[in-house]
């Protein structure tokens, strides 16, 4: 607890009178003793105030009674009857406020319990006491302005090849070749690529295209000389040209079926170049 108030001194935690006293201070100069709080009283007002004031004033009242002698006497006897009036009477009381380093929690609150750091905590930090504050983890410095390289305090960050420093953090990595295990830590071996299956060399294509192209010619002769017979079917009355005329469809659709695999195969050596 600090006491602004000049005069004022502190007196040890353990002791059974007041924390803040004074040796010679009058009675308006006293601190507000509630020593968790951190209030102190920083000046003095004076005001007036009003209020009712009662008085109690005595009331005779005479009576008759029966005297010796069965005769009437009189007397009095006496009561009493509360008055009140407006009476006004000058007060002195100081004002408190938050010492220094601490500050109340809200408008509210009664007490000034929360400490106050200038200038505030940083990266998550919390103000624990006047201008102290309590970092979290990957930050340190005395507002938390300082990033923590947990790279550079040997083998405790726990990475099994490489340490990565971040801002408040850092986190592992692994050389080409590995990958991260689930822990986050440790790393392990990738398996190496399964060869891929192997395929004809263009020299193989180029060979087989060169078949079929010489396959496709020799189809075309064998038509044009199954063809020949049509320009003589009005004098050959022994050919039977429907049977002529469907093998003759047969070589076609070979012949056609073996461009296509000509093409395919041209196609696949201009990728290949």
């Amino acid at each position: 607890m600090i006491c602004p108030t000049s005069g004022f001194y502190p007196r040890p935690a353990g002791s059974i009178r007041p924390r803040c006293s004074w040796p010679r201070a009058p009675v308006f100069e006293m601190c507000f003793l509630v020593l968790s709080h951190k209030i102190c009283p920083a000046e003095t007002r004076s005001g007036t105030i009003s209020y009712l004031e009662s008085r109690v004033q005595p009331v005779h009242q005479p009576y008759l009674t029966m005297c010796q002698g069965y005769r009437l006497c009189s007397t009095y006897r006496t009561t009493y009857k509360v008055t009140y009036h407006q009476s006004f009477k000058k007060l002195s009381r100081p004002v408190y406020t938050c010492c220094p380093g601490w500050r109340r929690p809200n408008v509210h609150a009664s007490s000034c319990s929360t400490a106050v750091c200038r200038p505030p905590c940083q990266n998550g930090g919390r103000c624990s006491a006047p201008n102290r504050c309590t970092c979290p983890l990957g930050w340190t410095g005395k507002f938390c302005q300082t990033d923590v390289d947990e790279c550079a305090a040997g083998k405790s960050h726990g990475c099994s090849q490489m340490c990565v420093n971040a801002a408040g953090s850092y986190h592992c990595a692994c050389q080409e070749g590995h990958r991260l295990r689930a822990d986050g830590k440790s790393c392990q071996a990738l398996e190496p690529p399964t060869p891929a299956p192997a395929t004809r060399t263009s020299d193989e294509m180029k060979e087989e295209a060169k078949n079929l192209k010489n396959r496709v010619e020799l189809l075309e002769q064998k038509l044009q000389l199954m063809l020949a017979p049509f320009h003589n079917l009005v004098d050959d009355v022994n050919t039977d040209p429907i049977s002529l005329l469907s093998y003759s469809f047969q070589q076609l659709d070979r012949i056609d079926s073996l461009s296509e695999q000509i093409s395919f195969l041209e196609e696949r050596l201009e990728t290949c170049k």
